[in-house]
């Protein structure tokens, strides 16, 4: 039924099952102890604190609705089981979170939705807004807990690891010693030539990959040929045949050709993976940009070539920055074919190096480590650069 006071407590039950379990999840990892959300209890106080939220509204200013959803949710029967050994500052800090999550959650989900008959606006769009913080919470959650956890095992010591592997606390007070691993990995395992391989290989594969994927996709774009339609819509047809299908010939024909086991290699089979998808990517931006701009360039004296180099390019750099991104982060995240090709330690990338660590002779904070170096450049890098990566993926879009 389409009313506030049967909506209100059933988003509210719901909210505070998320609420609760988001916490104790992330309280589990964060202290080792266990936190177990009590799902029949978490429907009572839910549904209580729905009705407070769709109420109270009608009966007067919202004054006391903080405290009535705060009381409700900081009381500790039933919501939460909280295991042994868990110091009063981690209860504390949990019920805090809990109460904050649900308060400003249902605030939000909640909003003036009246305690009578709901108009189907009204009713849609407390849903939407349930879904949308519900898939907030979740994606969030399945991003950063696996990051916590790579970090914080890294950060222990072999010892704490034997005694409760399920243990991602850390202790401050040992200081720089936490990053004992990351001081072994660039020391012991050679991690400051796997990440200036890895570099060196990417920046390599970006540059060569710009030079055949920028002609080809103006050709695409601008020129009308035989086969022009088919061979524009057969670029990304390479992507169809998985990379596993073609590892054992590429294998023999590096192997006779004395390829394998070299950094030029690597830099020569690369590329066969990212031109397709630079290609489909340029081709679309080229396609936007108005032909005007280079017949003016052409009427003026300019070569085609020199109408690309000095009036197309300048104009395409939202696309060629994504591009170049995105075939960064696919060239320093390749795995298969350096572990394939690559068996000389002195040659691996970042990638392999990283493999390398995944035995049971090495402690696993190490391999953890590992994971975090390889991951945090190419996070930052993402981050940083994404708007420049989201602006030319949009760029050209409309058009062509």
């Amino acid at each position: 039924m389409r009313n506030g006071f049967v909506i209100g407590p059933v988003l509210g039950a719901l909210w505070m099952i998320v609420m609760a379990t988001t916490i104790a999840v992330a309280m589990s990892f964060a202290t080792g102890s266990a936190f177990r959300p009590q799902i029949l209890w978490c429907l009572i106080w839910g549904a209580a604190a729905g009705v407070a939220y769709v109420r109270l509204p009608k009966v007067g200013p919202q004054v006391g609705v903080t405290a009535v959803v705060a009381a409700l949710c900081l009381l500790p029967i039933g919501v939460m089981r909280i295991g042994e050994g868990v110091s009063g500052s981690a209860q504390v800090v949990a019920l805090l979170l809990l109460g904050c999550g649900v308060h400003f959650g249902l605030a939000k989900i909640l909003k003036e939705l009246p305690f009578g008959a709901l108009t189907r606006h009204e009713y849609e769009e407390a849903i939407i807004r349930f879904l949308t913080g519900f898939g907030y919470i979740f994606f969030t959650a399945i991003v950063v807990i696996p990051f916590y956890v790579m970090v914080m095992t890294s950060l222990k010591s072999q010892q704490a690891l034997l005694q409760n592997p399920l243990d991602f606390s850390i202790e401050i007070s040992k200081g720089f010693g936490l990053f004992r691993s990351y001081v072994e990995l660039f020391r012991d395992f050679n991690f400051g030539t796997y990440m200036w391989t890895s570099f060196f290989v990417s920046v390599l594969t970006v540059f060569i990959t710009l030079a055949f994927s920028v002609p080809g996709a103006y050709a695409v774009a601008r020129f009308r040929f035989k086969g022009q339609k088919a061979f524009s819509r057969s670029i990304l047809l390479i992507y169809m045949v998985p990379m596993i299908v073609l590892a054992l010939p590429i294998y023999i024909a590096f192997s006779m050709t004395g390829l394998r086991n070299s950094i030029l290699g690597i830099v020569l089979i690369y590329p066969v993976t990212t031109i397709p998808v630079a290609l489909y990517m340029l081709q679309g931006y080229f396609r936007g940009l108005p032909t005007e701009v280079e017949e003016a360039g052409l009427m003026d004296g300019l070569s085609r070539l020199a109408v690309i180099w000095k009036i197309t390019l300048p104009l395409s750099l939202p696309a060629l920055a994504s591009v170049s991104l995105y075939v960064f982060m696919i060239a320093w995240n390749e795995f298969l074919l350096a572990f394939m090709l690559l068996d000389d330690p002195s040659k691996f990338t970042l990638t392999r190096g990283v493999a390398m660590l995944n035995s049971s002779e090495i402690p696993r904070q190490h391999l953890m480590a590992g994971a975090v170096i390889a991951t945090v450049p190419i996070m930052v890098l993402f981050l940083g650069l994404e708007r420049f990566m989201t602006k030319g993926l949009t760029a050209g879009s409309v058009k062509g």
